[in-house]
Formats: C-alpha cells, sequence, structure tokens
C-alpha cells in the first residue's frame, strides 16, 4: 500500500460553551479573533488501496501551511509501516519544531487507514485492554463555591465516580474547594486536582499538603514543566502522587529524562501532545516499565482508543461545563458517557466522516499535494522498498 495524496479543508466550527480557567488563562474562547469563528482542519490522506485515512485537527491555518509545505514527501510511502512512518515525521520535526498538536496528525492517520485495512478497532491493532474505561467528571472553573457544587453534584447524580477541579488559582480558596469536594461526593469518590501550572514550588507545596489528607488520587501539573528539579523536590515532600509530563515536548524521549529525575509519580499521556497513536503507547510503556501509570489526557475519538488500549490508566477524562451539556453526556454517541463509563466503539477506523463535495462550497480554504518535489528519497537509514 502507498500513499498517493492529502487534501485538507479550512472550516469554521461551532466554539461549544463558554467557560474559563484559572485566574490568568484565557478561558475557551480566548483563541478566536473578535468577529471570527474557531477554525479547524479536516486531512484525508489517499492511498492506492482506496482507503483513506481522516483526522480534525484545531490550528487549522498552521495545519494547512504544513500539509502544503511539508507532506509531499510522504507520498509513495506505505502507511502501515507506522513505526516507520512516526520516525519519518521525527525527521521534518527536527527542521520544521513542528506544534505538538500537529506532530501525531501523519500517525493518526496511518492508524486510520491500519484500523480499516486489517477491519478492527484501533484499540485492539495497539495491543487492547479493556473497551469500557471508567470517566471521571473535569470539571471547568466557575465563578462561585455555589456552582461548584452544582455541577458537581449534578455530575453525580449521572453516574460519575471520579472527579477533578479545574480551580481559581488560589492556594487557601482552592484548598476549601477540595475539602468540599469530598464532602459533596463522600469518602469512596476518587478525587483529583489540576493547577494548570499555576504555582510555584511554594504554593505547590503548600496546597499538595493540604491535599493529600483529602484522600486524592493524584496532584496534577502544578508549576510549568520546565525545571525538573522542583517537580523533583515536590515528589520528595509529598505523599499524594504527583502527575505531570502533560505539555513537555519530546514524547518518550523526554519522558524518560522525567522519570530518571523523580520528577513525577504518574505520567500523562495523549494522542494529541505525544506524537499521536505511536508516541503515545512509547510514553504508557515507558511508564510501565517503571511501575507507572499513564494516565490518559484529553476527550476525543483518539484518547477513547488510546483508553481502551493501555492497562496502566485509569480514566477517560471527560469535561463538565453546564448543565446542558452533562445532561447531554449520554447522547454522544461513540463518546456516550453512562452511568459513569465509556465504552469505546469496536467499529474500525477513528470514526471521522464527511461530505467532502459539502466540505469544497463551505471551506475557507483546500490544499491538495500530489505530486512529489524531489524524484527520489537521499539514500539512508530511512530508505526502504516499502
Amino acid at each position: 500500500m502507498q500513499i498517493t495524496g492529502f487534501t485538507g479543508w479550512l472550516v469554521e466550527h461551532d466554539p461549544g460553551p463558554r467557560f474559563i480557567w484559572r485566574d490568568g488563562l484565557p478561558g475557551s474562547h480566548g483563541d478566536i479573533a473578535p468577529g471570527e469563528k474557531p477554525r479547524k482542519a479536516i486531512i484525508r490522506m489517499e492511498t492506492d488501496a482506496g482507503i483513506a485515512g481522516v483526522i480534525e485537527m484545531g490550528r487549522g491555518d498552521a495545519v494547512l501551511d504544513l500539509l502544503r509545505r511539508r507532506f509531499w514527501w510522504f507520498l509513495g510511502e506505505n502507511p502501515l509501516l507506522t513505526e516507520r512512518m512516526f520516525h519519518l515525521m521525527w525527521e521534518i520535526d527536527r527542521i520544521e519544531e513542528v506544534h505538538m498538536r500537529v506532530l501525531g496528525m501523519l500517525d493518526m492517520l496511518c492508524w486510520d487507514v491500519k484500523s480499516k485495512q486489517a477491519k478492527m478497532p484501533v484499540y485492539q491493532l495497539l495491543g487492547g485492554h479493556n473497551r469500557v474505561v471508567p470517566a471521571y467528571a473535569s470539571t471547568v472553573t466557575w465563578p462561585t463555591m455555589g456552582e461548584y457544587e452544582r455541577y458537581i453534584k449534578m455530575s453525580r447524580d449521572v453516574g460519575f465516580k471520579a472527579f477533578k477541579l479545574h480551580a481559581w488559582g488560589d492556594v487557601k480558596r482552592d484548598i476549601a474547594l477540595c475539602t468540599n469536594l469530598r464532602k459533596w461526593v463522600g469518602p469512596d469518590a476518587d478525587l483529583m486536582f489540576d493547577g494548570s501550572a499555576g504555582w510555584d514550588y511554594v504554593e505547590a507545596l503548600e496546597f499538595g499538603k493540604a491535599i493529600q489528607d483529602l484522600g486524592f488520587l493524584w496532584y496534577e501539573e502544578p508549576m510549568r514543566e520546565f525545571y525538573l528539579g522542583s517537580y523533583r523536590k515536590l515528589c520528595d515532600k509529598l505523599d499524594i502522587p504527583v502527575l505531570a509530563a502533560e505539555t513537555s515536548d519530546g514524547v518518550h524521549w523526554n519522558m524518560a529524562s522525567w522519570i530518571e529525575a523523580g520528577a513525577l509519580d504518574m505520567a500523562r499521556v495523549s494522542t494529541f501532545y505525544k506524537g499521536g497513536f505511536t508516541g503515545a503507547m512509547k510514553v504508557a510503556h515507558t511508564a510501565q516499565s517503571f511501575g507507572m501509570r499513564a494516565q490518559v489526557h484529553g476527550m476525543g475519538m483518539e484518547n477513547a482508543q488510546l483508553c481502551a488500549a493501555i492497562a496502566n490508566n485509569d480514566y477517560y477524562e471527560q469535561l463538565v461545563m453546564d448543565e446542558a451539556q452533562i445532561m447531554g453526556l449520554k447522547d454522544l454517541g461513540p463518546l456516550a458517557i453512562v452511568d459513569g463509563n465509556l465504552t469505546v466503539t469496536d467499529a474500525p477506523g477513528l470514526g471521522y466522516d464527511h461530505d467532502w463535495a459539502a466540505l469544497d462550497k463551505v471551506a475557507l480554504a483546500k490544499v491538495s499535494v500530489t505530486e512529489r518535489l524531489e524524484p527520489a528519497r537521499p539514500r539512508g537509514r530511512f530508505n526502504s522498498n516499502n
């Protein structure tokens, strides 16, 4: 099988509910210019076997620019050789410094094709563990304690048994919120806290000591993920597991450095920050070899497949935003949350399906890549007869 072309469409989409993160971080609509709608890219990869890989990506303008300039390099390659394709993308990254959210695009297109060719779901091809995955209610940041109580109890009542706070970024106020959370959901619920990298070491230590006494399952990203020494000191001082390396670049190579430094107790993993499925599985297996859990970060069809594939993940993350969204979680089709669980689809592929002619009519821009810009790949370690 060979890749014969790529097509990308730039389209506007619904921005969804408006919400905020902690103090100082732009919220859900923070990246939308006044008078505009958010943009995403829809990417289709064609093969000579008649099987297309399809994915949707944020950062739509940047994605189409990268597609136009760089993806001719992959024409003629075999998309079923996902390990090879992963490394070829890293060669592009060496000179391009590809944005983390885009680095895994090629890999996920290839796994979509591979899954369709095999007529098996992605999670089974990745190894497979359990398609029924518990979900936790991951809050946005609401303005008042009363709103937290209302929406958390609503989430509890629709079946969630685990809850993660995104809070205000004020140590004293957030400790009070965590104390109330334990009261609202009882002694048996798993609780987590995400600091969204808002604190320095002193604040992170003070807060961590408070929530470990409340029996929280993990303490996530309390500081920016640059100086591993501060994370190592924090892990040494606390009993609660510190979950980190969420936004750090470098996939499994970087994760090895975090583990070697003793700078985390649990590893963060995702398809969108860790180089697609191939990179995410490398991170999960690296963590597992050190007896660590690799907790999957974020929602979506790709991360659902990842959750079902690995044994050292506990939950699928589901944002809870407002009453209408919470009450509608059971109606999300392949991503429905029912009684606190996500049952990952057994269908082949990632599930993206579009009317291509309709896309042509509404797209703000379209890019097609069907021709190599040089006659042959240079000799070297990545040369292959496919």
